[in-house]
């Protein structure tokens, strides 16, 4: 189970049992070991669509004893505060409570992983898009251990779509085009995708024989997340719309669509 929701039971078990739950926290170091790396997705942003979408974490420490185990957590909170004093600011690894996969490079280091699978059909919602912090917990044969609370952190985002139509094709030199699209992205809430509304939007376009694209104007989105406007055809080549992305929604660009100019 999630500490999304263990949480929400632990807090009122302990407001009912008068115990007192943590307000800050404090990173913690016994003995000599080292963490040298924690990597999230593989140094990537956790894009997830409707489907569920299953990353893995990865910590790469040393001790003159060897490794033993790591463990990690997802969660959202100010700088200094303790994440288990907040019910719905933990994401917990699956399968918690067993040891992470420990591979040895040498005897006395080691990468150990877990899994986290994000389920917008269960628990993920488009809250919960945005940044999040990365607490690592390393512990040695020996008994050393480290924990850092915010050791890296990674951004959980909205899958995002883009589309582009330009016409019409093919065209007389000088004429006007209109180049129409559509921006949006996957709604956790609702399971399928919705438009992302009043984002801007960079119309590009490239020449046929070339590789690069030039902006020509910046267009944003309708209240659906819709995209027109014009421009003049001169030669042909390929149009494109390119979205730079935001902290909850990845960058994305559509698909060049060739127009012959005649």
């Amino acid at each position: 189970m999630r500490k999304r929701a263990a949480l929400a039971v632990l807090t009122a078990v302990a407001g009912l049992a008068g115990l007192a739950m943590p307000g800050a926290h404090a990173d913690d170091n016994v003995g000599d070991l080292q963490v040298d790396g924690v990597v999230v997705n593989g140094g990537k942003n956790v894009v997830v669509d409707t489907a569920d979408r299953t990353i893995t974490v990865s910590v790469t420490a040393t001790d003159p004893s060897g490794i033993w185990d790591a463990d990690f957590s997802l969660w959202r909170g100010p700088d200094g505060s303790d994440p288990y004093y907040s019910a719905d600011s933990v994401i917990d690894p699956d399968e918690n409570t067993t040891p992470a996969d420990c591979v040895a490079s040498s005897s006395t280091t080691s990468t150990c992983s877990k899994t986290f699978t994000f389920e917008p059909d269960w628990w993920l919602t488009n809250a919960d898009a945005g940044t999040w912090k990365v607490q690592a917990q390393v512990s040695a044969n020996d008994g050393s251990y480290t924990d850092r609370w915010a050791y890296t952190t990674t951004r959980l985002q909205r899958h995002s779509q883009l589309t582009v139509n330009a016409s019409p094709e093919p065209i007389a030199k000088g004429r006007t085009l209109t180049i129409t699209g559509k921006l949006s992205r996957a709604n956790w809430d609702t399971l399928d995708h919705r438009g992302y509304t009043n984002q801007p939007v960079k119309l590009q376009f490239r020449k046929a024989g070339t590789t690069t694209y030039t902006t020509v104007k910046t267009v944003y989105t309708s209240g659906t997340g819709t995209l027109t406007t014009t421009a003049p055809a001169s030669e042909d080549g390929y149009w494109r719309w390119n979205f730079a992305g935001t902290s909850t929604t990845p960058a994305v660009s559509a698909t060049g669509d060739f127009v012959d100019v005649q």
